[in-house]
């Protein structure tokens, strides 16, 4: 597996969560982190108002907040992605 910084992890956890009501294990199990540390991530989400926990069903789910925050990863994300390509076209056009 590669290297994934703290906001991919987060986007991760926001993802599995989005829109589901998922168990602690589901979200353990699809971002591929151990128990501790998938607690530790889900306090702070919950803390900085990203995901809620719905105590009656003991489920996790993505705020308004959280779903903000993940458009805001994709399209930074999706920049990232495109700078190599800018790169050409600018070496592409000092050629000329």
């Amino acid at each position: 597996m590669k290297y994934r910084d703290r906001n991919e992890i987060i986007a991760q956890i926001l993802q599995t969560a989005n829109g589901n009501r998922v168990r602690l294990t589901k979200i353990m199990y699809d971002v591929y982190l151990s128990h501790s540390l998938t607690r530790e991530y889900v306090r702070l989400l919950i803390e900085r108002g990203l995901i809620e926990y719905l105590d009656g069903e003991r489920t996790f789910k993505t705020t308004e907040k959280g779903m903000n925050f993940l458009q805001i990863q994709k399209k930074v994300h999706g920049y990232i992605l495109d700078v190599p390509s800018m790169h050409k076209k600018e070496e592409n056009l000092s050629i000329l």
